[in-house]
């Protein structure tokens, strides 16, 4: 742990803490009348800043501090202006959604952060090329680079729907689905793998296994992303190919999850134990997700759960919450890249209690809008789990901020 370490990741748990906040603001304004606010322009500030200023911030410093180690601190100067671009682009979305909703400001920092994303792929795959010991880590993070890339393609096309007024539901849902998929069956899990895969390398009769993961994961990255759109007729070819990609991804998984169970005992020799318990819960977030996706490629289940929006919002909750951030969490903890004391842990516990419990609700409200049921005060009890939400990312800020003084 040193000085830029300290500095960026409280940063982050800074951003996490304010997309928090924006959630718990829509969540009351589902359940109360909360006047002077537009809650769609709230929701686009609170998801471009949830990627941005959270997970891709977060993602890059992780990556940077990876890349310092293998070719020495030297980078930290490198990297520095970058992730200032990305910051204020990250709060620049934030108050200019608010505002404005989709708009000229907005547009322009939208545009702007996929451009300082864009250099930072461009500069750190030419330093991965500087590393002499050819590794798996190096090829997930070149194939989350690539797919964050790609994902642009989606925000690009979100923008130039938005600003011609054009309301044709299939492009934008098409658009939509695109960003959403390569940013986190992309750049966030390939990111995230790219980190584990490190933390693993001295399995070194398991880099077989490793590099066959990978190769799984990288055939079933495109042909998944159109389980978002069986809406749309395809010819029997694509869906084979579909089917392909899903049972891919599960024999990977199955694969890793084999790898990490084998090796138990070595692998808690690495992991901190309260970051093992955190990253267990991320494998188990991931397994749902994989399952929930997998069982998306009948058409009519996948119709059915794009039909209800609260099956959408838990789904995306799941992966974001569940899966990344607390990944990225216990990545943190794990190898202890932050002083670990009580206040940072208790807000952590508050934390991933809000997102099981969220999660949960998420999961109730889901069912009952599929039965069309009610569930009397269902929206103040996500409103009392938003709240669980903030209060842990307060104190695992507060928790960060009594981090020593150290030198680089």
């Amino acid at each position: 742990m040193n000085n830029f370490l300290s500095k960026w990741l409280s940063i982050s748990f800074l951003n996490l803490f304010l997309v928090a906040f924006l959630g718990f603001i829509l969540r009351y304004k589902i359940a109360y009348y909360l006047p002077f606010s537009n809650q769609r322009y709230i929701l686009h500030s609170h998801s471009h800043f949830a990627f941005s200023g959270w997970i891709t911030q977060s993602l890059m410093v992780l990556l940077i501090y990876y890349l310092s180690s293998k070719i020495g601190e030297q980078v930290f100067e490198k990297y520095r202006q970058l992730l200032y671009a990305n910051l204020i682009c990250s709060y620049g979305m934030l108050i200019s959604f608010i505002i404005q909703g989709y708009g000229i400001f907005s547009i322009s920092f939208s545009t702007l952060s996929i451009v300082v994303f864009i250099a930072f792929a461009i500069y750190f795959w030419k330093d991965l090329n500087w590393i002499k010991k050819k590794t798996t880590s190096i090829l997930w993070f070149k194939a989350a680079l690539a797919f964050g890339i790609i994902s642009s393609i989606g925000a690009f096309s979100l923008s130039y729907l938005m600003a011609n007024k054009i309301t044709d539901q299939n492009w934008y849902l098409a658009s939509v689905y695109f960003f959403l998929h390569f940013q986190y069956n992309g750049w966030f899990l390939f990111a995230g793998m790219g980190l584990l895969s490190d933390q693993l390398e001295f399995l070194i009769h398991e880099r077989k296994k490793l590099y066959a993961i990978f190769y799984l994961f990288v055939f079933a990255c495109i042909p998944v992303y159109f389980l978002s759109m069986l809406w749309i007729p395809f010819s029997i070819i694509i869906y084979l190919i579909l089917i392909v990609a899903v049972i891919s991804q599960l024999i990977a998984w199955a694969i890793m999850l084999n790898i990490l169970s084998k090796n138990r005992i070595e692998i808690s020799k690495q992991f901190s134990p309260q970051g093992k318990t955190l990253l267990i819960l991320s494998a188990i977030a991931f397994t749902i997700k994989l399952l929930l996706q997998s069982g998306s490629i009948h058409p009519a289940l996948s119709q059915l759960s794009y039909g209800f929006r609260p099956i959408i919002i838990g789904y995306l909750h799941l992966v974001l919450l569940g899966v990344t951030s607390i990944f990225i969490i216990g990545y943190i903890i794990s190898f202890k890249l932050l002083v670990i004391n009580k206040l940072l842990l208790t807000g952590i516990i508050v934390f991933v209690s809000g997102i099981i419990i969220n999660e949960l609700l998420l999961m109730v409200q889901g069912v009952e809008a599929m039965s069309y049921t009610a569930i009397p005060y269902i929206n103040e009890m996500l409103l009392g789990a938003a709240l669980v939400l903030l209060s842990g990312t307060i104190i695992i800020f507060f928790g960060n901020l009594r981090q020593p003084n150290r030198s680089r």
